[in-house]
């Protein structure tokens, strides 16, 4: 069988091109080139020359052919686009579930179906299994690195061409694998950045792609009373204390931002918690929601625990989700994922 090994020059993918090899696979190694050298700095992002070089040498050490593939106009249509668009609308948006949907799992597989691969492999750390018919995604047996959440709009079609190889191994192990090779990545620091923001310089960011400079505007409290001026919607997310400025009688955080008025509503900590958020764009794993309301956990953010909830599926495809708890900071264009335990059941982006 023959698998394509989408290799980003890190020790994960270099590892998952190992172990596919070491199970008799026939595999192709591949390099998503995403920039064209006009949106963020590449020399620190996922494909800089660098990564490319050394994605490279392991798939040649391994015996493998390699390519670079030039997703740059799917990247920025599908992701850097929408990225922007996002900030601007007073939203958080998480681009690495873009690129994983829009990218890894189709422009990407639908290249491996035109070069005759059955399957194809990141260095993900999630499972895989099937279960009566039908495909299950599972957090990674390290909870510590488990990548699920950023994977909740895999399809059954996608899921049935994809492997997870490091899905049961801690990354100890894999850095292990990788240094009794003599992969010259073995001890190479992982990426933390947004590839194409790797300064951390979000609201420069999004100036410098949308040719737009946010104006300044009103800080409100929860009453609509001004409280003092802001620099710019897209410099704010719900739940930020940092950056605030000014001489607040409280220790303030951001409650809200609405782009249509320009303003940005502070209050209190007490006040950014809440126990219910709609989720819109909403995928469910199995292809199908549940016939009712179900019981769940669920994640808000990438670092958020998973927490109990009720979710119910909307006539018109939405899901409303209600924790038994209230949650703090739910942050609208940010994901909310539904698990079971241990199995992913879909997710969507959280609505203002």
């Amino acid at each position: 069988m023959r698998a394509l090994i989408a290799m980003s020059g890190g020790v994960d993918s270099s590892v998952a091109a190992k172990i596919m090899s070491d199970r008799g696979f026939e595999c192709v190694g591949c390099m998503m080139k995403l920039f064209d050298g006009g949106e963020g700095n590449c020399e620190r992002s996922c494909c800089s020359v660098d990564d490319a070089q050394d994605a490279r040498s392991v798939a040649f050490s391994l015996g493998m052919p390699f390519y670079v593939f030039n997703f740059c106009d799917d990247f920025r249509h599908d992701v850097i686009d929408r990225f922007v668009s996002e900030y601007l609308r007073g939203r958080t948006p998480n681009p690495c579930i873009d690129c994983n949907s829009h990218l890894k799992f189709d422009r990407l597989l639908r290249r491996a179906v035109e070069l005759g691969c059955e399957k194809i492999v990141t260095g993900h750390y999630a499972r895989i299994e099937e279960r009566d018919g039908k495909y299950i995604l599972k957090k990674a047996a390290n909870e510590l690195k488990d990548q699920s959440y950023v994977l909740y709009r895999l399809t059954q079609e996608q899921l049935s061409h994809t492997v997870f190889p490091l899905g049961g191994m801690s990354k100890t192990e894999t850095r292990k694998i990788a240094e009794d090779c003599g992969f010259v990545n073995a001890k190479k620091r992982d990426s933390q950045d947004i590839c194409f923001v790797p300064n951390g310089k979000y609201a420069e960011t999004v100036e410098a792609l949308s040719g737009r400079v946010c104006p300044e505007g009103d800080f409100l409290d929860i009453n609509g009373q001004v409280i003092g001026r802001h620099k710019g919607i897209i410099r704010y997310t719900v739940g930020q204390h940092k950056g605030l400025g000014g001489n607040f009688p409280d220790r303030m955080f951001v409650i809200s931002v609405d782009p249509a008025a320009n303003t940005v509503t502070l209050g209190t900590e007490d006040k950014l918690f809440s126990r219910e958020l709609f989720a819109g764009d909403f995928n469910w794993i199995s292809g199908e929601p549940p016939k009712g309301k179900i019981r769940c956990e669920a994640k808000v953010r990438y670092r958020h625990q998973q927490q109990p909830a009720t979710a119910e599926p909307l006539p018109d495809g939405r899901v409303r989700i209600e924790f038994d708890a209230p949650q703090r900071a739910i942050t609208p264009g940010q994901a909310a994922v539904l698990y079971d335990g241990e199995e992913v059941l879909g997710g969507g982006r959280i609505e203002d």
